[in-house]
């Protein structure tokens, strides 16, 4: 039975890894759509998906260490990545962040 819960470890390992490096690499490639976009909505697309990549990070260097403290952080990014894409959303459309009135 030890030697089935080591083959699990190691496994487990291994499966971290490879989707650390998976999202790594498509991390990279979001970043060069925010750049390169060719419109406004598909880097807000992009932004978004580069904060649910974020969290998926932090979950997974989560499983890495054995620790359950990264949860407060995956929650903020989650938090922080929705505000930014109100946020961003309304500029598109509106052109402001803050409307003025200048009655």
């Amino acid at each position: 039975m030890t030697k089935l819960l080591e083959y699990l470890e190691v496994a487990l390992h291994i499966t971290t890894i490879i989707c650390l490096v998976a999202i790594a690499i498509s991390l990279i490639l979001f970043i060069y759509r925010v750049i390169t976009g060719p419109s406004n909505p598909d880097r807000a697309m992009a932004l978004d998906v580069i904060g649910v990549c974020l969290m998926a990070i932090a979950a997974l260097t989560s499983i890495l260490v054995i620790t359950t403290k990264l949860t407060d952080v995956i929650l903020l990014i989650g938090i922080l990545s929705f505000i930014g894409t109100l946020a961003l959303a309304r500029y598109i459309e509106m052109g402001v962040l803050i409307e003025r009135d200048d009655d």
